[in-house]
């Protein structure tokens, strides 16, 4: 009966406001609300781009390949191993698809041909920046709900989720992507 009175409890609160974490005795209660929120905002920002992906036979792990790749044109596969953190097993399969499929082109170093050096084809270009627009869409929704101030504010939230000895490493890596980008875009135009 105590199960039933608990969960009647729980959903009897206004789901329209989180209820926010309060201190325990003896400590402080999880951040409930927050963590929770990370989860569904993850489970739906990357829902629109697994509808395309699992058309094409793809799945989350070649959303992030093909995403690095195209942000980073020349990466090599072991950079590509440090940022996504996972095996070099699991890099394979999924790299060998992309390639196999004409997403993802790889060239030997220009001065060790050992260097396995990767870089979007056109295909792969095009289905990132789908996907980056999907996202985008979402982003740009809720950021206009929230005002002028609130991109800098995510930006530092998020900067500050990520471990403080990766921290420097991660926003270099994006600022030295959005240079290349505006670097050929500059080019195109």
């Amino acid at each position: 009966m105590a199960d039933i009175s608990i969960t009647t409890a729980r959903n009897a609160r206004s789901s329209a406001e989180p209820v926010a974490a309060t201190p325990a005795a003896g400590g402080t209660e999880p951040y409930w609300d927050l963590i929770e929120l990370l989860f569904f905002a993850y489970r739906d920002f990357v829902s629109d781009p697994d509808e395309v992906l699992v058309k094409l036979g793809f799945g989350r792990a070649h959303h992030r390949v093909l995403h690095f790749v195209n942000r980073n044109p020349g990466i090599k596969v072991a950079d590509l191993l440090e940022i996504l953190k996972i095996t070099k097993q699991s890099l394979g399969r999924v790299l060998k698809q992309l390639i196999d499929e004409g997403y993802v082109v790889q060239r030997e170093g220009a001065h060790d041909r050992r260097q396995r050096l990767l870089y979007a084809s056109a295909a792969g270009e095009a289905l990132a920046m789908q996907l980056a627009g999907l996202q985008t869409k979402r982003i740009a929704r809720v950021l206009g709900e929230l005002g002028p101030s609130a991109r800098e504010a995510a930006r530092r939230f998020l900067a500050g989720m990520i471990d403080s000895g990766d921290r420097d490493h991660v926003l270099r890596l994006i600022a030295d992507a959005d240079r290349v980008r505006l670097r050929s875009r500059d080019r195109g135009a």
